[in-house]
């Protein structure tokens, strides 16, 4: 048996024991972010999920109404995890054409990851119902992506950034695909060198 810890003489031993307890929306956004992200939105049912989360059944109706709020905030967490991620490492850079270059670097990293599964927007687009709010928040994120090109390949000289930025979407999307479904790791370097060529 180990020594019990006289907690007036550490009063952090509890602290140090167990970290914090999340409440049941962050457990809950925790098991939506791995569970959705490895299976697919539809495949994982509310029963697997509060489970996995260690919450009751209320719980996920107290703090989100519907699976289908569960799955916006999931993908709008993602969202903003991979903004912050790409911002970045663009802010790493000063030429615009080099923070787009940046972009395509910080996806090769990103699929050598063992847990990557693809695009967690494309995917969950794929399942969704046209009109449903799960297909706008993926439509945002992808809309996101696409100004970020548009924008800075303006900034970098394009004439004409919106076809250039268009084209720099697909080859960020076909990379991300390629990666996923075929294990080309290599994807993101070929991607990037066609970006290369479209740059001024």
């Amino acid at each position: 048996m180990g020594i019990p810890t006289d907690s007036k003489s550490d009063p952090n031993a509890a602290a140090k024991a167990a970290p914090a307890r999340l409440s049941a929306r962050e457990r809950l956004l925790a098991a939506a972010d791995e569970l959705f992200y490895e299976n697919g939105v539809n495949l994982v049912g509310i029963d697997r999920l509060i489970e996995h989360a260690g919450v009751a059944k209320a719980s996920l109706y107290d703090s989100f109404g519907s699976k289908e709020e569960l799955i916006r905030c999931y993908l709008k967490a993602r969202s903003e995890q991979r903004q912050a991620r790409i911002r970045a490492r663009m802010a790493q850079f000063q030429a615009p054409r080099d923070r787009i270059l940046a972009v395509f670097d910080l996806l090769a990293e990103t699929v050598a990851q063992p847990n990557y599964r693809g695009c967690a927007f494309q995917r969950a687009a794929a399942e969704a119902e046209a009109g449903s709010t799960i297909k706008t928040a993926c439509d945002d994120s992808r809309a996101w992506i696409r100004a970020e090109f548009t924008e800075l390949a303006r900034a970098a000289g394009a004439h004409d950034p919106e076809s250039v930025g268009r084209q720099l979407v697909l080859l960020y999307d076909g990379a991300g695909m390629t990666a996923h479904v075929d294990r080309d790791l290599d994807a993101p370097k070929a991607a990037r060198a066609l970006a290369e060529r479209l740059l001024p």
